[in-house]
């Protein structure tokens, strides 16, 4: 559950840096990379009063560590300085995990204002490091404001259609599972969840668990937020890939036990251009998402997918094709949702397709 201290310094964040920063997407990204920095200062202040030395701001990178920041010699300027060159430089950092490493890839500061940011990281500077439910909840609850959609058709699943999604297919402790279009990790997470809810769960169990997880999106933005989602809830080494599932060929010959995916149901201008792998010839991609799903089923597999109504009742060739596949081999269920769960994302009649390899 949500405390209202920590919804409240969410949207503190968010108000400070809407008069810069109007899209809804781009303040989750700032709030994302100052999180990060100051918990890894914390951890730096942790390791400190325990006998250690600083990890992650030392050597050339010491200079940019919390308290530097705040020194009451730092002007307003100086401090937008270092923070910008800090973030532009930490992927570069040889003395933090490569998990931070691809959290701070490519980012940057995108507004100039030395007030702003000064507001902004003293606000971020209340937040505390910590793998407790509340950081992980107020990190869920900040993704939950993405209100746009995004440019490749990416928009976010309510939390009561991934979790009834999720128990139907009902992964178990020892399934391999995968999100080839993870977006922010909502279905891994809830999977997640799910599993540790069954039984007692040892910490070696919770460690084999977590390394069953997969996820894979085509947008470095959405991988940085999975990564931070994931590592919120207490995943110290998520597997997350930038990776065109539908272009690829790297990773076609991973398969899993469960396969759980709200993937895009927008096609660019022209169509995707998969390569020859496909047993079915499309360039749509809702068609190639259901198809890949398909074909990645381990023997007993399940998945449990979310698509267009139009996969049901397009007659397309290549439509059609993919209803014989999957009636013939892997279909056991389809749920048809209300119209409107998407909105105001997308007006798009959906359902949802459940499938097993039994």
């Amino acid at each position: 559950m949500l405390d209202t201290t920590t919804k409240k310094r969410i949207d503190d964040c968010r108000d400070i840096l809407v008069g810069k920063l109007p899209d809804p997407k781009a303040q989750i990204e700032q709030i994302t990379i100052a999180l990060i920095y100051k918990f890894m200062d914390d951890m730096d202040k942790e390791a400190i009063e325990l006998g250690a030395i600083a990890k992650f701001f030392s050597g050339d990178f010491e200079k940019y560590s919390w308290d530097n920041l705040f020194d009451a010699k730092v002007t307003a300027n100086q401090m937008l300085t270092l923070y910008s060159d800090a973030i532009a430089s930490m992927d570069k950092n040889p003395n933090i995990p490569q998990l931070f490493r691809d959290i701070f890839k490519n980012a940057y500061l995108p507004y100039r204002d030395p007030e702003t940011l000064k507001l902004f990281l003293k606000t971020i500077g209340e937040f505390e490091y910590t793998h407790s439910e509340k950081l992980g909840d107020a990190f869920e609850y900040l993704l939950s404001v993405m209100g746009s959609q995004g440019d490749a058709g990416q928009f976010r699943t309510p939390r009561h259609i991934i979790d009834f999604l999720v128990a139907v297919v009902d992964p178990a402790k020892s399934d391999t599972i995968l999100d080839p279009a993870c977006g922010t990790a909502g279905f891994l997470i809830s999977a997640f969840k799910y599993i540790m809810g069954l039984a007692t769960i040892t910490p070696d169990e919770r460690r084999r668990i977590i390394a069953n997880f997969t996820g894979y999106d085509i947008s470095p933005d959405m991988v940085r937020l999975s990564l931070v989602n994931l590592y919120l809830h207490g995943f110290s080494d998520p597997h997350i890939w930038e990776y065109d599932t539908l272009s690829s060929e790297d990773r076609w010959n991973e398969t899993f036990d469960v396969i759980l995916a709200n993937p895009p149901f927008m096609s660019p201008k022209g169509g995707i251009r998969p390569h020859k792998k496909f047993s079915i010839s499309s360039n749509r991609s809702e068609v190639l998402f259901v198809d890949y799903i398909a074909e990645h089923l381990n023997p007993k597999g399940r998945a449990g997918i979310i698509v267009p109504e139009g996969i049901i009742f397009q007659s397309g060739t290549a439509y059609k094709d993919l209803r014989k596949m999957l009636v013939e081999n892997h279909l056991y269920a389809v749920v048809s949702l209300p119209a409107g769960v998407f909105n105001p994302y997308s007006g798009v009649k959906t359902s949802i397709l459940l499938m097993d390899r039994a």
